[in-house]
């Protein structure tokens, strides 16, 4: 239904509809072709979202497509460290009870020394468990390892429990180690899966049997997830303009989805608390987006920059940046602007004989794009690097769209004054006629 939807979308389109047309050239194996869209193209749009980008066979029919953008990662990284484990000690007649035992802490929370709250009489102690200093790893704990003395053998089933200030416990569930022989061979099991949670401390009491085996090492695994972000495309130097002292404003070739500007710092030692803002509608209110401190200093023969501002990718037409006076400022002309988006790539299913060309620039264009799992069923990243490649055959010569209209207040202005201006012409007129129907004096 969706391919039906959007091919119905494009049926009365023609490539004289748009504005740029840039033939391709494609490899690999088809019949899907992947492009990766260059910034230079993209800013010939009409719509900010890309609803008006094609690809035409050679019969000039439109081609059923989907535009991918490049996702921000999430990069998963393992780690192991050995951890140091305090035997927990309580009365043989209290076995089953949590063992009650004073702590010592060190000022980062790291555990000292751990003994059993009252003194136990020799031969009446069991080794109940294990306390675990688990305070210098702040990622979510993902595996525990044990190894115990090899005179003990068989299953060994301990509870699991969390803390991060050793007054409230909460549970992780059950773990189990075993160690069997046979004959001459021997089955070991020493790891433990724990629910990818951060904690402090982690706390072992055995249950079959209820006296735990002595530890030889601990060892705990974590996982870490850091963000990756997607590889950005940055766009030629944008010049701005200043109306008044300290603050800039650039129109940016078309409406950007930005997630990165960079300023151009030309003179050497500036430094410049700044504010910028955005917005979408030429006519529209500016919009905060972001602050933060632009430098350019000179150290030893060498240059410290610091010229970029992070964004949200918000679509933006117009950026404005209020300088901090206290700095110096950054001088009576607007720096050049660079801004950042993400890759677009746009893939389509060849239909019909070649060559294709992209089409782009249409502001009446009703988007057809469809979604990447309907034009490729069980279509996904690893799928996408397979595809065969489409690419521009020349260097495109786009045609920008045309610059914004005048603002509505502007041409309110206008028309009132012309409305004034005319009306005393009118006054003019009328005085005039009367001064020459009044009769002469004689």
């Amino acid at each position: 239904m969706g391919l039906f939807a959007a091919l119905s979308a494009m049926a009365q389109e023609q490539l004289g509809d748009y504005a740029n047309q840039v033939p391709l050239t494609v490899s690999g194996q088809g019949p899907w072709y992947r492009l990766d869209l260059p910034l230079a193209v993209q800013l010939g749009a009409r719509q900010a979202d890309l609803s008006d980008v094609r690809v035409f066979n050679a019969a000039g029919e439109p081609m059923a497509y989907a535009l991918v953008r490049e996702p921000v990662r999430h990069q998963q990284s393992e780690h192991q460290a050995s951890v140091k484990w305090f035997p927990l000690y309580d009365a043989a007649e209290t076995a089953l009870a949590t063992p009650k035992v004073r702590i010592q802490t060190g000022p980062n929370g790291s555990l000292i020394e751990v003994q059993p709250e009252e003194e136990l009489e020799a031969g009446e102690e069991v080794l109940r468990g294990w306390l675990l200093d688990t305070s210098a790893i702040t990622e979510p704990l993902t595996q525990l390892s044990l190894d115990w003395s090899s005179e003990r053998e068989g299953f060994q089933r301990f509870s699991i429990e969390a803390s991060d200030d050793l007054q409230h416990w909460r549970s992780w569930g059950d773990g189990q180690v075993a160690r069997l022989s046979f004959a001459d061979e021997r089955i070991e099991q020493h790891d433990v899966s724990l629910p990818t949670q951060p904690a402090r401390y982690l706390r072992l009491l055995w249950q079959v049997p209820q006296s735990a085996p002595v530890l030889s090492q601990v060892l705990v695994q974590s996982s870490a997830s850091s963000r990756v972000p997607p590889a950005l495309v940055w766009s030629e130097p944008i010049t701005g303009s200043s109306a008044k002292a300290d603050e800039y404003t650039w129109t940016l070739p078309a409406a950007l989805a930005v997630e990165r500007v960079q300023i151009g710092l030309a003179q050497p030692n500036s430094l410049a608390p700044v504010d910028l803002f955005g917005r979408y509608d030429l006519n529209g209110s500016w919009e905060p987006l972001e602050s933060g401190l632009l430098y350019r200093l000179t150290q030893n023969g060498q240059d410290a920059v610091q010229n970029e501002l992070p964004m949200r990718g918000e679509t933006l037409r117009q950026l404005k940046l209020q300088v901090d006076d206290r700095g110096g400022g950054l001088g009576a002309e607007a720096p050049v602007l660079r801004v950042a988006v993400r890759p677009v790539q746009l893939v389509f299913l060849a239909r019909g004989a070649g060559p294709y060309r992209l089409a782009i620039g249409n502001a009446n264009a009703i988007g057809a794009q469809l979604p990447l799992g309907t034009l490729i069923p069980d279509g996904d990243e690893q799928r996408l690097a397979t595809l065969g490649v489409a690419e521009p055959a020349i260097t495109p010569v786009i045609v920008a769209p045309p610059a914004p209209a005048a603002s509505a207040s502007n041409w309110k202005r206008f028309s009132l004054w012309l409305v004034l201006v005319v009306g005393v012409l009118a006054l003019a007129a009328m005085a005039f006629s009367l001064v020459r129907a009044r009769p002469s004096g004689r």
